[in-house]
């Protein structure tokens, strides 16, 4: 399969997953709660400020799903993933140059774009928030601990309590059986999409520390804004 029929397969089932989750609560479509978290000045005197959760609007989870899914972070990991598998030349199939290398860089890029699709998906019929939110801590351990935990959790309810997250955790294996039944060649199978479905988990990992350390999606600007703090 090329790397355009790839593209369009991977569009196509990410259009139906999507679709599939909006109808499944097309009752509250409507979000009239703000966008972003909101900030609450415990001692205007010290300007110490704590934040409360607001579940995002619908524009916000639409606007980060296709960062997620199509964005820098999915189109860089989808070039180092292309060549590594470049220089093992997996699968052989696909051969070397520029061709070879097309045709891994599609594929990764395409199972990104599914993992994030049906993550974003079930989410939404399960009512969850998976929308990364970087941690209020200032410890680079704790802030590593937090992106690891965001990893398989995501917040739920109005009050933004974190549990774990099936939709998460199913996400990176629901993209790696569709590369394998879908355009890998016919020899790979069910053992290969779950190990596959594993880098994948992992690829999720490393998207949250660059979320947690470089930049962390397109609601963290408004985020700031409305966080910063009062002068004293």
């Amino acid at each position: 399969m090329t790397v355009s029929r790839m593209c369009a397969a991977c569009l196509a089932i990410s259009l139906t997953l999507f679709s599939i989750a909006a109808n499944a609560q097309s009752a509250s479509a409507a979000d009239p709660i703000p966008s972003a978290p909101s900030a609450t000045v415990v001692n205007p005197k010290s300007a110490q400020a704590t934040w409360t959760y607001q579940r995002p609007s619908e524009k916000t989870k639409f606007r980060n799903y296709i960062f997620d899914a199509f964005g820098p972070y999915s189109m860089l990991g989808a070039a180092f993933a292309a060549g590594i598998q470049q220089a093992d030349n997996t699968p052989p199939e696909w051969d070397q140059g520029a061709k070879g290398y097309g045709r891994r860089f599609g594929s990764n890029f395409g199972i990104a774009a599914t993992t994030n699709t049906a993550r974003y998906a079930f989410a939404k019929a399960l009512g969850e928030d998976t929308i990364y939110y970087r941690c209020e801590c200032q410890s680079v351990f704790q802030r590593m601990e937090h992106a690891t935990i965001s990893t398989v959790t995501a917040r739920r309810g109005e009050d933004g309590h974190r549990a774990i997250s099936l939709p998460s955790i199913a996400a990176p294996y629901a993209g790696s059986i569709t590369a394998v039944y879908g355009w890998y060649p016919e020899r790979y199978g069910a053992k290969d999409a779950f190990r596959m479905g594993n880098y994948g988990l992992l690829g999720a990992l490393m998207q949250n520390f660059a979320l947690e350390f470089l930049y962390g999606g397109p609601h963290t600007l408004l985020s700031k804004i409305r966080r910063r703090a009062p002068k004293p």
